[in-house]
């Protein structure tokens, strides 16, 4: 009876973690080009779950990069307001109607291609938003969730994001799009 509850629950814990069956994100952009986000859902089983959830429910269709800083990130995921129909204005404000996600900090570094969750000053924060870093950014090490990594070929396309032109990195006008987020 013992054994037989003690499999019970390994299944049940399996079955719990649907993070672990997606390995990557492709994304389709409004500039002719794609990328893929390999998932890690070995360091970030909560953010990787999240962010599958909203791709597979079509949140990010559409969806602007609407802060992009050269030599930094490009950062996207605001499904409320970064989108045709949305406050533009307001970009970078927006989640989605999931709860926020705990941080799930790790000794993951920041390098060029690492996707990482973006959140306000409180670090539980997490939703809906990512970035994807175009160079090395170690000071962000420990202070932000890593949750997947674009390769090289990846970056051809991501490179070819322009940088904003408004405070901070603020996207004005002539926006890159995710035009279609697929699970893997």
């Amino acid at each position: 009876m013992i054994r037989k509850l003690a499999l019970a629950a390994a299944a049940v814990g399996l079955l719990a973690t649907p993070a672990l069956a997606a390995g990557k994100l492709t994304v389709k952009t409004s500039i002719g080009c794609s990328f893929d986000i390999a998932l890690k859902p070995d360091v970030a089983p909560k953010h990787v779950a999240q962010v599958t959830k909203l791709a597979k429910s079509g949140f990010y269709d559409g969806v602007y990069f609407h802060r992009v800083i050269a030599g930094f990130m490009a950062q996207t995921g605001d499904g409320q307001n970064a989108k045709d129909g949305g406050t533009v204005s307001m970009a970078g404000t927006g989640g989605s109607s999931e709860p926020d996600i705990p941080a799930e900090f790790s000794k993951e570094h920041f390098g060029r291609g690492t996707v990482g969750m973006a959140r306000s000053s409180d670090p539980n924060s997490g939703n809906s938003q990512f970035f994807v870093m175009f160079a090395d950014g170690g000071f962000l090490d420990g202070q932000y969730t890593v949750f997947g990594q674009v390769d090289e070929a990846g970056m051809a396309c991501v490179d070819k994001i322009p940088p904003g032109d408004g405070d901070n990195g603020a996207v004005l006008g002539n926006f890159v799009k995710m035009t279609k987020v697929t699970v893997q």
